[in-house]
């Protein structure tokens, strides 16, 4: 079950960022997060409404607003270290965001059997490879580093926290609501001061309301993600669920490949090989 879980986290997700990229080459990154996340918020709102959820209403909401706080802070130091920096170095560092819930997974007492740790060491160099990690070029500039380091640390925050926001599956659509509420206030103020500062909110066409069924999708598959992400992590071990959810970035490359006929570098694809092997190893072990 903790398998099958945290690959899905890791379909959604990757199927998420890249929808997401697509909509930001037209639409500023940061109203592509607050109309997502609100309609995600929206849904999930119906949900907890429907289901009783405000009954599992307790401490542990206070995880879920932590991982609703650090998820754009995330979001926007991941974006602004693209448009500085070279893709093929900022992907693979904010992958690297997995050794936040590997090293919780290890404090709460987790050990690995050997396959499985020779799993976790394959899968997560095939997922950084699968970014295609830039070798030769330009030196790229210290605070693009620094922006994506903080992105990974950011995303591997959110996957520790979610993990601990709720017990029940009730208590998980509460949870995701309050993230989602509190990722759209978080994201709806840092537009508003992007605005003061004379940025801007929509495109100069104005708002693609034909793009609102893609909005729709990027936001409900991103609550699907840390949804599914949450079940694999009560269900099994920390370390094998967020190391096999961590491969969402090999599900990105292919979409861009299937759908916009990017082809893959050779480091993307050997990344891609050894991210299934690393699966089998830690799916086997």
């Amino acid at each position: 079950m903790t398998a099958f879980f945290a690959l899905a986290t890791s379909l959604l997700w990757g199927l998420a960022d890249f929808g997401g990229g697509l909509l930001t080459r037209r639409n500023p990154a940061l109203t592509v997060v607050v109309v997502s996340q609100t309609i995600a918020a929206a849904v999930l709102g119906v949900l907890v409404a429907a289901t009783g959820g405000w009954s599992e209403a307790g401490p542990r909401l206070w995880f879920a607003v932590a991982a609703g706080l650090a998820g754009p802070v995330a979001m926007l130091c991941f974006y602004e270290a693209l448009a500085r920096g070279p893709m093929g170095v900022v992907s693979p560092l904010a992958t690297l965001g997995v050794a936040v819930p590997l090293g919780v997974g290890l404090v709460l007492g987790e050990r690995p059997g050997i396959v499985q740790a020779a799993g976790i060491a394959v899968a997560v160099t095939g997922v950084v490879l699968a970014g295609g990690p830039q070798l030769r070029g330009a030196a790229v500039q210290r605070r693009t580093i620094w922006l994506a380091l903080v992105a990974a640390l950011g995303f591997g925050t959110v996957f520790a926290l979610i993990a601990q926001a709720s017990s029940t599956v009730t208590g998980l659509f509460l949870a995701l609501f309050v993230q989602r509420v509190t990722n759209v206030a978080a994201g709806g103020a840092a537009l508003y001061v992007s605005v003061r500062r004379g940025g801007t909110a929509l495109p100069e066409s104005g708002f693609a309301w034909a793009a609102l069924p893609a909005l729709a999708f990027v936001g409900l598959a991103d609550v699907a993600a840390n949804g599914t992400y949450s079940v694999a992590a009560q269900h099994g071990p920390v370390t094998v669920a967020a190391v096999l959810a961590s491969l969402y970035p090999v599900v990105t490359a292919l979409a861009a490949r299937g759908f916009l006929s990017e082809r893959l570098r050779a480091v993307q694809a050997a990344g891609a090989g050894l991210a299934l092997v690393g699966t089998l190893l830690l799916a086997t072990g």
